[in-house]
């Protein structure tokens, strides 16, 4: 039984506690801003930049390592989606699968659009009933 839970402990990721040394203000500001748009795999609605989660401080390492490379942005997101697919973007791109994702709200608003014209429309041809109570 030991050495079952000696192999589950190896199973678990070693967390690089060593903070990101960033060179200038400008390389910490872009990567901010990337793993901020990027998305926790594992975690409901959380970005990397606000996840606590061991995937999301893997990740964050990876992100700097990529930066280091001198990958540029497109580079750094292409290899996440390539290894967590599009679900890693929290703005997906427009694409034959996210189409109706980036188109829906619109074509909901101009049906919605339709329908009140329409409404009006029909409402404006009735004629009005004359009220026999006014007295004027």
């Amino acid at each position: 039984m030991l050495a079952a839970f000696g192999s589950v402990a190896q199973a678990q990721a070693v967390r690089d506690a060593t903070p990101l040394e960033f060179r200038d203000d400008a390389e910490e500001r872009r990567f901010h801003d990337l793993v901020a748009e990027l998305r926790c795999v594992m975690c409901q609605n959380q970005s990397l930049a606000d996840s606590n989660a061991q995937i999301a401080h893997d990740l964050r390492r990876e992100v700097f390592d990529l930066m280091r490379e001198g990958r540029s942005d497109d580079e750094i997101r292409e290899f996440l989606v390539a290894r967590y697919g599009e679900f890693v973007l929290y703005r997906p791109r427009f694409g034959g699968h996210t189409w109706a994702l980036w188109l829906a709200p619109g074509l909901l608003l101009l049906a919605g659009g339709v329908v009140i014209v329409r409404i009006v429309r029909a409402r404006g041809r009735q004629p009005i009933p004359p009220d026999e109570e006014q007295e004027w």
